[in-house]
């Protein structure tokens, strides 16, 4: 009896844990699935993950095809050991291991060769092998044993990395700007970001010991399309020298200049230099295009334009100028030259800039009806932002008397002569520009045309955004003075005997801890050139030189000449229009063929070629076309042998020889005249190749 009820304890007591062993196998899921999900979700629990392939972006091209910015592929070399069969392994890995060693000179053959027989021991699925390996060295590595039987039998892996690079380095660095995922963009590479930066792709990655990822396979992505700028880098580069040597000389804060093409709007050069160091300066911030100023005397141009358009002024119209000091109320005017001009024509007072002379005329026929000036200013869109494609442009702040709480007597006088107002280098530029092209003023184009696979799909034509911001009888008034403050007034030091320069110095106290400082000065000259034929315009403002001098005169002007100088020098057009119809065959340097091309088909210039499936071109111009005739540097490379790169440009061979791993160093300016390392000599990575440019 006493057996029997054991027995029945011992079946009830495997029943009861039969059950609860049921619950707990289906509440566990459940627990699972409802209260722990967010766990297993993350990659700590995940065998597989999808993560996206950056697209390689679009290249930024200057005008004539040079690159501004580019996206050079880097790679990540990794090997999986459990592919490779025991045999294979031994018989190549001494191989692998010298031709590694000579390949990237880091480690000695047996030192590859023992990391590699204990990868394989291991069976690592995803050892690093070499992180920054460039294209030319991928390529070698997959001819190399074991690695050239690829990626199932061989374990060779590897990664792809889009690494910008500027060629150019400092030069419009601000105005390329940058892009980043995570903060804002800035400049060409921010605003035409779309069009740049591609169509990412996709690689799903399997989980392997040690918590790293094994990519399994990839859905490509598709690059970004190509953007050519306006930018001239030879007017660039000299611009930039120039704003440089200027800001060194007298210890100034920051500077700006841009040199626009007056009929297009195009920007042809843009600087923006602060100094980070002492006696170092860096493209730090687009101060001509998101930074606002004070004019000073640029903008009596302005005035004088306002007086002569209401009918009020006339260019011999008599002032005094009263010993260089006149008191509006309770603040005194004073010109520049203590005691003044005596009585003098608004001629005078404009090329000699005197305050006192413009400010005592304005308030003379304005002072009862200040809104009739502004409205003057305001017609011909001085208070409106220019729109740019670029992002960050600040909104010129010229107030109205009617809109405005703080407009007093003093207001008027000084707004006249730039102060109180404030405007962005570019806008005030983009004013002088529309009276170099007869009133037209047209709004500032950075970019030409996006491009995809060498093929043009879009064009930003100039547009116009005031067709005749005054009368032509004022326009023709305003050139005359402006003319004669290079010849007779306040720029005559950078008067040039070859071309008429005309244009208006500025010379603008800076507030300092909340009032105006007359030690501290923002410097500035703007015009155009050739005064006679208007092509160019240009602006130089230096902030706060602290040595040599502190007048627009002295300081901005002499960059401008410097400017103004080159470009006469190496732009035949200023000097006749018909250039181009006269010389329809032009010279071109030896390079990448799809770029040359692209070029000539946009001029529209016949071309022929002995192979289209070439890479790398010699042109030759003929009276009909030019030739493009096949050159075989790539295959010379290949063999380690010295290619003929005369006649190429620097970009060119910069990116060919340095990818190859080749030192060059060079001097000059232009295309190859001399080579080192004679064409078919043998050549070695790390060997040191030095070129003469003419």
């Amino acid at each position: 009896m006493k057996h029997s009820k054991n027995i029945k304890r011992r079946a009830v007591a495997i029943y009861l844990f039969m059950i609860l062993l049921a619950l707990v196998i289906i509440i566990q899921p459940l627990y699972t699935q409802f209260f722990e999900s967010h766990l297993w979700n993350t990659d700590k629990y995940n065998v597989t993950r999808t993560v996206s392939v950056p697209a390689s972006r679009g290249n930024i091209y200057a005008d004539d095809l040079s690159l501004l910015a580019t996206s050079i592929p880097e790679y990540e070399i990794r090997w999986d050991a459990k592919q490779v069969d025991k045999e294979l392994f031994l018989s190549e890995v001494e191989e692998l291991s010298v031709l590694l060693s000579e390949l990237f000179e880091d480690k000695a053959a047996f030192e590859y060769s023992m990391y590699l027989r204990k990868i394989w021991k291991k069976q690592s699925r995803y050892a690093l092998i070499k992180r920054k390996v460039n294209f030319n060295d991928l390529k070698a590595l997959k001819r190399f044993p074991i690695f050239r039987e690829g990626r199932y039998r061989g374990g060779f892996q590897y990664k792809q990395l889009n690494i910008r690079q500027k060629p150019f380095q400092l030069l419009a660095g601000r105005t390329i700007g940058y892009h980043k995922k995570q903060s804002k963009s800035v400049g060409i590479e921010g605003a035409f970001n779309y069009d740049l930066k591609g169509k990412d792709g996709e690689r799903l990655e399997q989980r392997l010991a040690g918590n790293e990822w094994m990519p399994i396979r990839e859905r490509e992505s598709s690059p970004g399309k190509d953007v050519i700028t306006t930018i001239d880098i030879r007017f660039q580069d000299i611009a930039h020298k120039a704003l440089v040597d200027r800001l060194s000389f007298h210890n100034a804060d920051f500077g700006t200049t841009i040199l626009m093409e007056v009929a297009t709007g195009e920007i042809k050069s843009i600087v923006n230099l602060k100094k980070v160091e002492d006696d170092k300066y860096s493209e730090f911030y687009n101060f001509a295009i998101g930074r606002s100023v004070e004019p000073g005397s640029t903008f009596k141009l302005a005035s004088v334009i306002a007086g002569l358009e209401d009918g009020y002024l006339q260019l011999d119209d008599s002032v005094n100028t009263t010993g260089g000091e006149y008191s509006f109320y309770d603040r005194v005017m004073r010109d520049s030259k203590k005691g003044g001009y005596g009585v003098i024509s608004l001629e005078i007072s404009f090329t000699k800039s005197s305050n006192v002379g413009i400010s005592k005329l304005i308030n003379k026929h304005y002072n009862s009806k200040p809104s009739q000036f502004v409205d003057r200013l305001y017609s011909m869109g001085l208070n409106e932002p220019l729109n740019i494609a670029l992002s960050g442009e600040v909104k010129p702040d010229i107030r109205h008397p009617k809109q405005s709480s703080n407009w007093s007597g003093i207001t008027l006088p000084w707004m006249s002569i730039g102060y109180g107002i404030k405007m962005t280098p570019l806008q005030i530029l983009s004013f002088y520009a529309a009276i170099a092209n007869d009133g037209q003023r047209m709004k500032p184009l950075f970019v030409k045309s996006i491009m995809s696979n060498g093929i043009v799909e879009k064009n930003f034509s100039p547009e116009v955004l005031n067709p005749s911001i005054c009368s032509m009888t004022t326009i023709h008034k305003v050139k005359k003075i402006l003319e004669g403050v290079v010849e007779d007034g306040t720029a005559r030091s950078i008067k040039s005997k070859q071309y008429k320069i005309a244009g208006k110095t500025g010379t603008a106290q800076l507030i300092v801890d909340g009032s105006y400082n007359n030690q501290r000065h923002l410097a500035s000259f703007v015009g155009y050139f050739p005064a006679d034929n208007p092509k160019y315009a240009c602006i130089v403002m230096i902030n706060d030189p602290q040595e040599n001098g502190s007048y627009g005169g002295d300081v901005a002007a002499p960059v401008f000449r410097k400017i103004s100088d080159y470009v006469m020098n190496t732009d035949l057009s200023v000097y006749e229009e018909d250039t181009l119809k006269k010389h329809q065959i032009p010279v071109s340097k030896d390079g990448y063929k799809k770029h040359l091309t692209t070029v000539f088909n946009v001029l529209d210039v016949p071309i022929s070629s002995d192979d289209n499936m070439a890479q790398w071109v010699l042109t030759k111009s003929k009276k009909e076309e030019v030739q493009l005739q096949t050159r075989n540097i790539t295959r010379d490379l290949e063999k380690n042998k010295m290619p003929n790169i005369k006649g190429m440009g620097l970009n060119d061979v910069l990116f060919l020889l340095e990818n190859y791993g080749l030192k060059v160093n060079y001097s000059g300016r232009g295309s190859v005249k001399e080579q080192s390392i004679t064409k078919g000599a043998q050549i070695r990575r790390g060997q040191n190749l030095t070129i003469v440019l003419s």
